[in-house]
């Protein structure tokens, strides 16, 4: 299958990064190459390092970034080790990074990675396929309190105990294995009158195990306080988030770094001597237009955050 992918928030990510034409950059999330492909596009004299954990991103990456070849770096693995993945391309510190936190549209059209419910196939769900854990062993080998909390947690599902309690009592009989088995067991799980509201009634439920498999969100802040350490001055952090437990993460963390002083209110002077290390570069989470969302529907959910190291 060709690996197709509509990158978000496009030209609001790279407007975001204010590019430098001859700074170096990292794509922690690389995909199919959207966003590189135009930031390499743009800045003329610009270096790339682009990381994805998907063997299948990679390869499809490279195709695309072909003739900008001299100026990218390539590398399979987790943006959590971004410090020593951009360690080992020679550098110390970087312009700006960006961080598209959706699954792409491949893994979810594409049957056999198992992370849809509009197709049925083996439960995988593994951005990385040489990880041990998988979709399969999260729903067979959890424990139901386990798998509440998973549900409820990741995917705030409010019928997260009932949900699980049909997957226990499913498995009894024999393994749950694959995506269509799952979403009927989710179905069962949910009251008729709540399953006719918001769409299909397995989302949360396949988002919270997605997680779970690829450990997201215990990640995603240690990532982002990496990623900002190795900006240099006036370097910019873009991420887009899909969910509200991402986007969480990211306001909170950028938070911090803009905070500065943390005396309390009632103290006639700052005694702390923090000072504020970034500020935000939009007060508010930019969203995409009715333009973009008549193109990609999946876009609906997105956020931009982005930040500059002061």
């Amino acid at each position: 299958m060709e690996f197709k992918h509509v990158s978000v928030l496009l030209e609001e990510s790279l407007k975001a990064l204010a590019l430098n034409q001859v700074g170096i950059y990292v794509d922690g999330t690389l995909g199919g190459g959207g966003h590189a492909f135009q930031l390499l596009s743009r800045a003329k004299n610009a270096t790339l390092i682009g990381i994805d954990r998907d063997a299948d991103a990679l390869y499809a990456a490279a195709k695309r970034l072909e003739n900008f070849s001299d100026r990218v770096l390539l590398r399979r693995g987790n943006f959590c080790d971004v410090k020593k993945i951009v360690a080992d391309c020679g550098f110390s510190e970087i312009d700006g990074a960006i961080l598209d936190l959706g699954v792409s549209s491949y893994q979810l059209d594409n049957a056999e990675r198992g992370f849809s419910y509009n197709h049925n196939a083996r439960l995988d769900m593994r951005m990385d396929r040489s990880s041990a854990l998988s979709a399969y062993e999260v729903v067979n080998q959890y424990s139901k309190e386990h798998l509440t909390k998973i549900l409820r947690d990741y995917g705030e599902e409010k019928f997260a105990a009932s949900i699980a309690g049909k997957i226990v009592q499913a498995r009894k009989d024999k393994p749950v294995e694959t995506t269509f088995e799952l979403a009927e067991l989710v179905k069962m799980g949910i009251p008729a009158r709540a399953r006719r509201e918001g769409g299909h009634p397995a989302k949360r439920t396949f988002q919270a195990i997605r997680i779970e498999v690829n450990d997201e969100l215990n990640i995603l802040k240690n990532a982002v306080n990496d990623f900002f350490e190795l900006l240099k001055p006036g370097g910019r952090l873009a991420v887009i988030t899909f969910h509200s437990l991402e986007d969480r993460i990211v306001k909170t963390t950028f938070a911090d770094f803009c905070r500065g002083c943390t005396c309390p209110p009632d103290f006639p002077i700052c005694v702390c001597g923090n000072k504020p290390q970034g500020r935000l570069v939009f007060k508010k989470p930019v969203t995409a237009g009715t333009e973009e969302l008549e193109r990609n529907s999946r876009a609906s959910c997105a956020k931009l955050r982005a930040i500059e190291k002061l």
